[in-house]
């Protein structure tokens, strides 16, 4: 079972703010890696993580063609962290995309839902420590 914490949602919401924002991972479905920061990811609800995808049409298409990803947080001011495997869902519209939209003006990670870019759901399926400990897991023995 998975339930992000309150601590996961305070530092993780405020991770740009404060310097540290989540690192994502994805991979091409013919396996090419690729990583970068996501500067608006926020804990959607106690089993997801959201954020606004501006890579582009490319950057959906490749997360619905292959939906695994991890993301990364580390707070070295605070000495916390954790690894995040997830399942991606893109949004171009309707009412998921305007909850996220919605959720990132209130989190203060967007200045106005103006339409814009691509929400992004991630199902968290794993939660491990950043040594790759597993501390939750949607299914127990999750071979992902």
């Amino acid at each position: 079972m998975i339930e992000l914490t309150d601590e996961m949602r305070g530092l993780i919401n405020r991770a740009r703010a404060d310097g540290a924002p989540c690192i994502m991972a994805t991979a091409s479905p013919d396996g090419v890696p690729n990583a970068g920061f996501r500067g608006t990811m926020m804990v959607l609800d106690e089993k997801s993580l959201a954020y606004r995808e501006r890579g582009g049409p490319s950057a959906a298409r490749e997360l619905e063609e292959n939906p695994k990803v991890v993301v990364l947080f580390r707070n070295p001011a605070q000495d916390v962290g954790w690894k995040f495997r997830c399942t991606a869902a893109v949004y171009r519209d309707g009412p998921m995309f305007q909850q996220v939209m919605d959720r990132l003006v209130e989190e203060g990670l967007l200045r106005e839902a103006d339409g814009t870019g691509t929400a992004v759901v991630l199902r968290v399926d794993q939660i491990l420590t950043l040594y790759g400990e597993a501390l939750q897991e949607r299914i127990p023995n999750l071979n992902w």
